[in-house]
């Protein structure tokens, strides 16, 4: 009897607490239905392939066999351009003896894919080809066909080699997800736990201003954000052995912003907790979403209307610039539009930090 009694004052304690109900029952029905959206659109990839002197029957014969979108291009020059400046997934360009093959290996799937459709694509032009010659030698009796040396196929990986793996590519979107998640939960109940022991109250009730205590929590976070940032990409780099083809310092400046960010917006979801186990909560409403608009997941087939909700993710502008600097070399002329969407966020959620403290002054 005590035992259900027990059980009856739990239960009542929880359907009291609507946000637990909610993080029970809708939170899993929100995530999955989220997954089934972002992998239902997300299945027809798009692989482009610029080709340069290669005719028109492989072509034709790589289109339908990979499913590509192929783009004829006049000198080797323009199609490399077009590749070093991401429009491209991979350049075919036959010299007149043999094929070279320049990979952006940026996603290894779809450096997988061309290897595939070129392949198949160069056994059916051979085999279309001894067919006409043999139907030829038939029609002119007594000539001996002759053997056809088979052009060459020489392979150019602009990042990484063929031992290239997705994980390689998803590596660093992982390095700045984790920064993002515990920066966020760690800053978030710290100022949690200043508001329960009630030294945030006393704070305020000071002639201190509402933007120091801010920028004081920010700068003294904001310090054991930055050392857990160079730990993990340190680790990420020289431990797991990552390959960073651009400069290193816009891979730590990147993360830097990003824990600033998520320092922003766990101190601005706190307000918005009461204990540690709400704050947890927000994991999988905040958290759990921006892995799927990361670039983990590529976005190239996505609704037009799941495409505006990744705007206003702040891990997809931190996926697109670590991915195109580790990945692809680029630098300030490439990202400078991720790092300013990544500094907004951290200044409208400053002021929101800010203006939010207003409802705990009581003095």
């Amino acid at each position: 009897m005590r035992v259900w009694s027990i059980a009856i004052r739990v239960l009542k304690e929880l359907f009291r607490d609507k946000r637990t109900l909610a993080l029970m029952f809708l939170a899993p029905l929100l995530v999955l239905s989220l997954m089934k959206v972002i992998f239902n659109s997300s299945t027809d990839v798009s692989v482009n392939v610029g080709t340069v002197n290669v005719v028109q029957s492989l072509k034709n014969a790589m289109n339908k066999t990979g499913n590509l979108e192929i783009d004829n291009y006049s000198t080797n020059k323009q199609a490399q351009k077009a590749l070093d400046d991401q429009k491209l997934d991979a350049v075919v360009y036959y010299d007149g003896s043999d094929f070279t093959i320049t990979y952006a290996n940026v996603d290894a799937s779809k450096t997988a894919l061309v290897k595939a459709a070129f392949s198949a694509a160069q056994v059916k032009v051979n085999v279309n080809n001894m067919s006409n010659a043999l139907a030829t030698l038939q029609a002119r009796a007594g000539i001996q066909p002759q053997a056809q040396t088979q052009p060459k196929v020489h392979s150019v990986y602009n990042y990484g080699d063929q031992d290239t793996t997705y994980f390689d590519k998803i590596l660093p979107i992982l390095m700045g997800f984790f920064v993002f998640l515990f920066v966020f939960l760690i800053s978030g109940m710290a100022l949690l736990r200043e508001r329960t022991t009630g030294t945030l109250d006393r704070l305020l009730a000071t002639p201190v201003k509402r933007s120091d205590i801010v920028f004081g929590y920010m700068l003294s976070y904001g310090l054991l954000a930055i050392l857990q940032t160079l730990v993990i990409v340190g680790f990420t780099i020289w431990v797991l052995g990552v390959t960073v083809t651009g400069s290193l310092l816009w891979v730590v400046l990147i993360n830097i912003l990003l824990a600033t960010l998520a320092l922003s917006f766990g101190i601005f979801m706190s307000t918005f907790a009461k204990s540690e186990f709400q704050m947890m909560q927000f994991i999988p409403i905040i958290v759990v979403p921006q892995i799927f608009f990361s670039g983990l997941i590529s976005m190239d087939g996505m609704a037009n209307w799941l495409k505006v909700i990744a705007d206003i993710m702040p891990m997809k502008y931190a996926g697109e610039s670590l991915t195109n600097v580790i990945m692809t070399g680029a630098g300030w002329s490439t990202i400078w539009g991720d790092l300013l969407a990544l500094v907004i966020f951290i200044v409208i959620l400053t002021v929101g930090n800010i203006v939010g403290l207003k409802r705990y002054r009581k003095v």
